[in-house]
């Protein structure tokens, strides 16, 4: 493999990736761009998610193994990771919120990007003069529990398919079904803002199939079919969990990031099987089901109709995204089954007042 016209040193890792993307389903076996950890009682997650939505800090749990941070193959027998080592983010990065990612960076770790204090040369970590895409590459064996070798012989039990969605509409979590998971791992969806240096604030949704679209060598659908294959053989449980915006989209007054805090409870209510057992309500027009409850937090953070104070806005917003999402799936219509493409969202019917798309209905709990 030769790598031209950057330095950057995400291309060496994610060629690598390519090329299993289309080894790997020759085989029966299946690639992911995904995070992958393990708790004391054998339980595997995989976390999907585009850069930035916290696949790494997610990942990295105090309480299980860490398998990998972000490349992985799902076989007849298990999980294993492509790589030997991790590659973080370092934009914000503190000890109190990522402690395993900050303590891995020390003699022997590769930082990219990176801007040094002037008096003592401590790296700023909040600094993003050079790029928001600050990195530090480190072996897998900096993180105090990580998992050596890094594979498993178990599936896993829960797949996390996450968003950082800056419109602030979908729910911070919503258990999917067979379809959903198929559409939402088709869709690839996450929000970036746009131009913020420049002080643009309107966020832009972006769309990479099965999380890692420049790095797919087949079609979609083809990594699509073998995931809800395996989900269904193993009765693992799919999620769709909203690092982004709640009670509001980006720069809108009341809106805010959703904390760390409570993103790991609802992660922690995932692992230990309390949240599936939870009753569950269906959100208008992305139909997702989600949890009346989860432990740690705020109830009324859960369904984004009670969470946001303008409806209005909200519904606005809402149609806005699923209008995106329905656009954005129209390329994979020839291969998708009627069942995938009902699954995505629906937008409400002509003259459909703004209290019937908030309306929420009771969804079943299995």
């Amino acid at each position: 493999m030769v790598i031209l016209g950057t330095q950057y040193a995400g291309e060496m890792k994610k060629g690598i990736l390519t090329l299993m993307m289309y080894l790997m389903p020759k085989q029966g076996q299946l690639p992911l761009h995904s995070s992958c950890n393990i708790g004391d009682k054998g339980d595997v997650t995989l976390f999907f998610g585009l850069s930035g939505t916290g696949k790494t800090t997610l990942s990295a749990d105090p309480r299980r193994e860490l398998i990998g941070d972000d490349e992985h193959v799902w076989t007849s027998k298990g999980v294993f990771n492509i790589e030997g080592g991790c590659y973080a983010k370092c934009k914000d990065l503190s000890r109190e919120q990522e402690p395993e990612i900050y303590n891995a960076i020390r003699f022997g770790a590769v930082l990219e990007n990176v801007v040094l204090e002037e008096e003592e040369r401590n790296v700023d970590f909040s600094d993003s003069t050079i790029t928001e895409n600050t990195r530090c590459a480190y072996p897998l064996h900096f993180i105090p529990n990580a998992k050596i070798p890094a594979a498993v012989n178990r599936h896993p039990s829960n797949i996390i398919l996450l968003t950082c969605d800056a419109f602030g509409v979908l729910p911070p979590v919503s258990k999917l079904s067979a379809s959903q998971v198929m559409y939402h791992f088709i869709s690839g969806y996450t929000s970036k803002m746009a131009g913020t240096e420049i002080g643009i604030l309107k966020p832009a949704a972006t769309f990479s199939a099965c999380y890692g679209s420049p790095f797919l060598a087949m079609h979609p659908m083809v990594y699509a079919e073998m995931l809800a294959a395996k989900l269904q053989q193993h009765n693992a449980d799919a999620w769709l969990l909203n690092t982004g915006w709640v009670c509001g989209g980006y720069g809108a007054k009341e809106g805010r990031r959703i904390s760390l805090q409570y993103t790991r409870a609802m992660v922690d209510a995932i692992h230990d099987g309390s949240l599936a057992k939870q009753q569950f309500e269906e959100m208008p027009i992305f139909k997702l089901r989600v949890p009346t409850a989860v432990p740690g937090v705020p109830s009324e953070l859960l369904m984004p109709q009670r969470a946001w104070r303008d409806k209005k806005d909200l519904n606005r917003q809402l149609k806005k995204l699923a209008a995106l999402f329905v656009e954005n799936f129209v390329q994979y219509h020839d291969k998708a089954t009627p069942e995938i493409i009902q699954a995505g969202p629906q937008q409400p019917e002509e003259g459909e007042d703004e209290e019937e798309t908030s309306h929420l209905t009771a969804a079943e709990s299995s």
